[in-house]
């Protein structure tokens, strides 16, 4: 019974991590054109990932709940003092909604192995759970994700561009 279960698991997991292939490669030319297509657009804009109402004060650009992303340093997990005030801002936010979730997806640049990003994601992610457990939130209601380098916001292989891509992403739902 123990092997037909371990199978299935296995089964189970396999089938979620695979992939849909694609029709085209990266960069190839539009069919019967002959040319390549145009370049990429190298950043896109953070959509804010909230799903709370309308009049909720995440949606209000004054406040700090309004701000959903804290930044990194090269190869650094620690909390900056810069953001401390946007995490206290969410981690009351969570105390005084008891309903209210948290996920926190930890994202890198481009340097470094998956291995090394997928990591160092998790790190920064479980730095950003662990400051506001310390505040009172209970562990149970923020999900950690780490992204590594596979959710960038910024595509340019430059310190500006790296710096927007070394972030956690505080998505609150109700």
């Amino acid at each position: 019974m123990k092997k037909v279960l371990f199978s299935a698991l296995a089964l189970a997991l396999l089938y979620g991590c695979a992939s849909t292939p694609t029709d085209e490669a990266p960069g190839a030319a539009a069919p019967g054109t002959g040319t390549a297509p145009a370049a990429p657009v190298t950043t896109r804009p953070v959509q804010p990932p909230v799903a709370v109402d309308a009049g909720s004060s995440l949606k209000d650009p004054a406040s700090a709940l309004s701000k959903r992303s804290i930044f990194y340093e090269l190869d650094k997990a620690d909390i900056k003092d810069e953001y401390r005030p946007i995490l206290q801002a969410h981690g009351k936010y969570l105390a005084e909604r008891r309903g209210t979730k948290m996920l926190i997806q930890g994202n890198c640049d481009e340097r470094g192995t998956i291995e090394y990003n997928q990591a160092l994601g998790q790190r920064r992610a479980a730095a950003a759970k662990k400051y506001l457990t310390d505040m009172g939130v209970s562990a149970k209601r923020i999900s950690l994700i780490s992204y590594g380098k596979e959710k960038p916001v910024c595509t340019q292989s430059t310190e500006d561009c790296w710096q927007k891509n070394r972030r956690d992403d505080l998505i609150a739902a109700e």
